[in-house]
């Protein structure tokens, strides 16, 4: 089931640091970095970032999540977020497909370490176009894509 959560309940904030985590863990492992600011949130961050989070769940358990922002007619993905335990079973295409249905906007955009391979083949196979990668610091690149709806 995907539903929006309510980030300014702590329990909820905790649910999806318990999943973020993880999820950023492997990601700093394939790209060579643990110096990834997701894996520096704390409950207070999350729940002052301004972000809708919107979450899978399985049994009342938390698998997944996204956070957006939305500014005039684009959606930014601010993180997309599936526990390593629940890899490879469709949950970040249904998020997306969720955004992609839910808010009608022009454009969404999302960036991912540029290293992070999965990541990258899975924005390019939903429509998403590299538009810009950017060095953060030395050998560690984030690629920003773009998809126009």
């Amino acid at each position: 089931m995907i539903k929006t959560i309510d980030i300014s309940n702590r329990k909820h904030a905790r649910d999806v640091l318990n999943v973020q985590i993880p999820s950023y863990k492997v990601e700093a492992e394939i790209i060579g970095s643990y110096e990834i600011p997701p894996l520096k949130d704390t409950v207070y961050n999350l729940q002052h970032c301004e972000e809708t989070f919107i979450g899978y769940y399985k049994n009342e358990q938390l698998c997944g999540g996204i956070s957006i922002k939305i500014v005039d007619e684009e959606v930014d993905i601010h993180r997309l977020i599936v526990h390593p335990n629940h890899f490879r079973k469709g949950i970040a295409q249904m998020l997306l497909n969720f955004i992609e249905s839910t808010f009608k906007v022009e454009t969404i955009k999302v960036s991912t370490g540029s290293k992070n391979v999965p990541a990258v083949s899975f924005y390019k196979k939903n429509g998403f176009i590299n538009i810009k990668e950017v060095m953060v610091k030395e050998q560690i690149s984030i690629t920003i894509f773009e998809k126009k709806l």
